[in-house]
């Protein structure tokens, strides 16, 4: 088998693998939300929101962010596969599509409302701020981006964009992994995890891309 084929199928292989990781957290996240598809406001999360439930504005941005977060997770991910890409450039194209507006117009729109009434004080809600503002930003350069032919540039933003969407798995693994390791008051790890859920993030793949171009 020649060498450039061997090197497709482990590609491939490789994002298959990604997928199934993927799909394993979507229905973790899906099963945190199903919940709040009762709307009570003393289930899950909502019961330490009492001060803001009440708060029209809040509420619809929680649940139009819990809802369609769920969404952007898998279609992010059909934006970095080449075999999707190149067999079925249509999905690619759709998936694209309705991962933008859905995030431009209605997640992040409704995370920076919830970043302004986050837990931990100005801490952890100049941390959810920035990761609002700079998830819009950045799917919004990718649009723009693709929309002037710069693919080059729109795949760099895109993936900055994921990166931030992915937030919502990271930052629950750390969450976990502090509790589990250290054990601090509730609202301290919440302070920590406002930043350690995307910065990393964001980090690691601008490492990826200066990678890419070197």
């Amino acid at each position: 088998m020649p060498i450039n084929r061997t090197v497709g199928i482990a590609k491939e292989i490789k994002w298959l693998l990604l997928l199934l990781l993927l799909l394993y957290f979507t229905y973790r996240m899906a099963l945190l939300s199903w919940p709040y598809l009762a709307f009570d406001d003393r289930v899950a999360f909502l019961r330490i929101k009492q001060s803001v439930v009440n708060i029209p504005w809040w509420k619809a941005a929680f649940y139009v962010h819990v809802f369609t977060s769920i969404f952007l997770l898998i279609a992010g991910f059909t934006q970095f596969s080449t075999l999707l890409l190149k067999q079925y450039p249509g999905v690619h194209r759709g998936m694209g599509k309705l991962y933008v507006v859905v995030l431009l117009f209605l997640s992040g729109p409704a995370g920076f409302l919830l970043a302004i009434k986050a837990n931990g004080g100005s801490w952890s809600q100049l941390a959810f701020t920035m990761l609002a503002v700079l998830w819009w930003w950045f799917t919004w350069q990718a649009w723009r981006s693709v929309r002037k032919g710069h693919y080059k540039k729109h795949q760099d933003f895109m993936w900055r964009s994921f990166a931030l969407t992915l937030s919502a798995v990271t930052l629950r693994s750390w969450k976990w992994l502090i509790v589990l390791v250290w054990a601090p008051p509730p609202m301290d790890t919440y302070r920590l995890v406002a930043w350690l859920g995307w910065v990393p993030n964001l980090l690691l793949v601008e490492w990826w891309i200066r990678r890419q171009k070197t």
